[in-house]
């Protein structure tokens, strides 16, 4: 079935191949109009399911009292001088009159509701007032004695391209606003961060896509240079690319920090699809017509890279179980990427090889591509006259044949020790430590922490249809008090109950008609902030600084208290928020990168069993899990933690494994069914494919590498860890395989053996490294 559709794509393509370039282009220019499609995707969006339980609650939660807000940040020597308040009041005035601006809030609306309506227009009236505010308002008013706050609400639900234009409104109000000697004001808040998270995405698209394919270039031009049209796999990888950004706007994907970090991949695993195909091209055009190679590169390359190609894609699959959005669409985008990278590789390059007459340099070089009965030894460097890479790993894999258990159980014992330090590895789940560190609305909170202090909280809401009934507000009250006098890491606790005991002269209300009474005293713009109606509030408790494995334990330590203390019947009281998002997140990667990494495994032994139905099917599988316990110990040892990004390293290691390990396996079973000889079939096999790997390997660890260049340290940092996967996935296809199959190769002669002299085999034993050192080796 296989072998049918591939041979009818390769006779498509031999007698219509400006038909076929004429479909990519088209494909070419809807995916350009996909491409204006794409949306950018930040905040907890990327961290939490949006329609899980949890996140349905988070939603809930942050329309009503985490409403997206621009913060003006207004600093002076004077922050209460009556020509600064009068300033702030006009500047609200003109904030107010502009759409989808809900409201704004500062000391100037704290200190009208306290007089009447009126602003005090002298030092001491507003010092007479500020007296009177209870100390909680006071200090929400002014915060320091060098800046004060005001808070711009904007209405629900508006879309990310309509909170950038109210932000670029309030930015021009504030620009040309003209504010006192001395008075400076600066934009920032969520949105504020959000436009410069997106403007810092789009850019860093650019540097690592450009940087990505200027590698490749380089790469193409150093060790390709030995076939006609050397860069043409470039060109193929590209409008792979562009298909696959463009199926992602077309198909409503979002851009987050971890699709970022796909982009690199795809190209780097598209130019090894590419680079398979076209070094067949060349070497069968060198042999017969070009309608011929096109043939066998389609019918021969095509089903053997495709099986490489999905194992890769099987790796990638396996993120689909984790709990974390953005992994999850780290695996989809890969996915599409190399799906696309290969199914453009596959017809284009035949095609365009038809239309522009391709035909082979004159020299006869050895040829570089890793799969089919005719593949050869390459190496288009210049030959040393004493060293030879080729030979060094011919001679190399001889070697580890006949001495495979000496070499496996090294191998397995570095893996052994990195399958014990993984739990060890840290987990980074702070968002701060993910975006650039000079991004100028990350300064400007960064600035406002400095003069405030810590402003860490771990926030609990409250829900239920009596949250301002009496009986609540005390419960709330003896919650607060218990949580502070049990935990040493929590530093305050407020609430409404704060400005209920602050507007009563310090004690709780003890009737419901006085609570009502208190709650209609303080200024909506306090008391909103708390409560919503009578069936939402927040309580917001202040921690020192705290890791995220430290808000982790005392979360579960605070939930536990509340199911201790048993809320008032129809009450519920649950973490939300950051605390509750960023503790989850390290719970979810914690369990999702092990169990997506055994996933991997499954889903890969299935396929290799499913496919190829031999014994040495399940061969690629050990040096893989070999490879993915070598890659905690790098992580350990160079101090890289794990993050959304990194914690997919399991996966995908498991997917670019597959790949090299798979091609190898491939080449030793040809070899040895005509050979009948487990060692001189790994001699020949990696005498024929050696470099090949090598090459294409270094292609893709070129394409990776671009991953470093991103200005987000979690994309650099998954860069890194990438290419040691990388390196440890050539080193385990390339020194491991032979050891793994010359196993494997004993115990089949022996087996074979035994079933064909019975009675010699009476006491049967496993023959390890029984390779026969009489072998007439080639």
């Amino acid at each position: 079935m296989i072998d049918k559709v591939f041979s009818s794509i390769a006779r498509f393509v031999n007698h219509r191949p400006r038909l076929v370039v004429g479909i990519i282009g088209l494909i070419f220019i809807i995916a350009i109009i996909g491409m204006t499609m794409i949306t950018m995707q930040t905040g907890n969006d990327t961290y939490m399911d949006k329609n899980s339980p949890e996140g349905i609650v988070n939603k809930q939660y942050t329309e009503t009292f985490n409403t997206d807000s621009i913060i003006l940040i207004v600093e002076t020597s004077d922050p209460l001088n009556p020509n600064v308040l009068n300033y702030i009041d006009r500047l609200e005035g003109d904030i107010r009159q502009q759409q989808h601006i809900a409201g704004a809030a500062s000391v100037v609306d704290i200190l009208k509701s306290e007089n009447g309506g009126v602003l005090p227009q002298s030092k001491g009236e507003i010092d007479a007032l500020l007296n009177k505010i209870p100390p909680a308002t006071r200090a929400t008013a002014v915060p320091s004695n060098v800046l004060t706050l005001v808070q711009v609400n904007l209405d629900n639900g508006l879309t990310s391209n309509t909170q950038t234009m109210v932000l670029n409104t309030v930015q021009q109000i504030v620009d040309h606003s003209d504010p006192p000697a001395g008075v400076t004001v600066e934009v920032s808040g969520t949105p504020a961060f959000t436009k410069q998270m997106q403007a810092e995405m789009s850019s860093s698209m650019g540097v690592l896509i450009g940087g990505a394919m200027i590698l490749m270039i380089i790469v193409m031009g150093l060790l390709f240079s030995y076939v006609s049209h050397r860069f043409l796999p470039v060109i193929f990888v590209g409008l792979g690319l562009t298909t696959a950004i463009g199926l992602m706007g077309l198909a409503g994907i979002q851009l987050n920090m971890a699709v970022l970090g796909a982009f690199p991949v795809m190209i780097g695993l598209g130019i090894d699809y590419a680079i398979q195909f076209h070094a067949r091209l060349d070497e069968e055009s060198r042999k017969g017509s070009l309608d011929d190679a096109v043939f066998m590169t389609i019918t021969r390359t095509g089903p053997a890279v495709m099986y490489a190609m999905l194992a890769t894609s099987l790796g990638f699959s396996a993120m689909f179980i984790s709990t974390v959005p953005m992994i999850q669409s780290f695996g989809l985008v890969a996915i599409i990427g190399i799906m696309s990278c290969y199914c453009i590789s596959l017809v284009g390059i035949p095609a365009v090889a038809h239309i522009i007459g391709y035909k082979p340099k004159q020299q006869t070089p050895d040829v570089c591509y890793a799969v089919g009965e005719d593949a050869c030894e390459t190496l288009p460097l210049p030959k040393a006259k004493t060293w030879n890479y080729g030979q060094f790993l011919t001679d190399t894999s001889v070697k580890i044949a006949k001495n495979p258990i000496p070499i496996l159980l090294i191998a397995a014992l570095i893996a052994a020790i990195g399958f014990q330090l993984d739990p060890y590895i840290p987990i980074e789940a702070n968002q701060n430590n993910f975006v650039p560190s000079d991004m100028p609305a990350l300064i400007e909170m960064n600035k406002v922490t400095s003069i405030l202090g810590a402003t860490s909280t771990a926030d609990f809401y409250v829900e239920g249809g009596r949250v301002t009934d009496l009986d609540t507000i005390r419960w709330l009250k003896e919650f607060q008090d218990y949580e502070l006098a049990t935990h040493s890491e929590l530093t305050s606790a407020t609430s409404i109950v704060t400005y209920i005991m602050d507007y009563n002269g310090g004690v709780m209300p003890q009737t419901q008609s006085q609570l009502d009474a208190v709650l209609k005293r303080i200024p909506s713009s306090v008391r909103d902030q708390y409560i919503s109606g009578s069936m939402r509030g927040v309580v917001h408790f202040g921690t020192i600084s705290l890791q995220i494995p430290q808000e982790e334990d005392l979360k579960k330590e605070m939930v536990n208290d509340i199911t201790f203390l048993q809320p008032p019947q129809g009450i519920s009281v649950q973490p939300i928020g950051n605390f509750d998002i960023m503790t989850a997140l390290i719970g979810g990667l914690s369990s999702s990168k092990d169990e997506m990494t055994y996933l991997g495994f499954a889903l890969i032994f299935i396929f290799l069993v499913l496919v190829y139905r031999h014994v040495h099917a399940i061969s690629p599988l050990f040096p893989i899990i070999l490879i993915v316990g070598w890659n905690s110990v790098a992580m350990y040892v160079m101090g890289i933690a794990y993050s959304p990004l990194t914690a997919t390293l399991g996966s995908m290691t498991i997917g670019v494994a597959a790949e090299y390990t798979i091609l190898v396996m491939e080449r030793y079973s040809e070899e040895e069914e005509r050979l009948h000889d487990h060692i001189a079939a790994i001699q020949e096999s990696v005498n024929r494919i050696g470099t090949a790997i090598t090459v294409s390997g270094l292609a893709t660890f070129f394409g990776f590498s671009a991953l470093c260049l991103s200005n987000f340290p979690i994309t650099s940092n998954f860069g890194v860890s990438t290419l040691i996967a990388v390196g440890f996935s050539l080193c385990g296809a390339i020194f491991i395989m032979p050891a793994v199959l010359s196993i494997m190769g004993s115990f089949t002669e022996w087996w074979d053996t035994r079933k064909a002299h019975p009675a010699a085999h009476d006491d049967p034993h496993l023959p390890l490294g029984m390779a026969n050192e009489n072998t007439n080796l080639r």
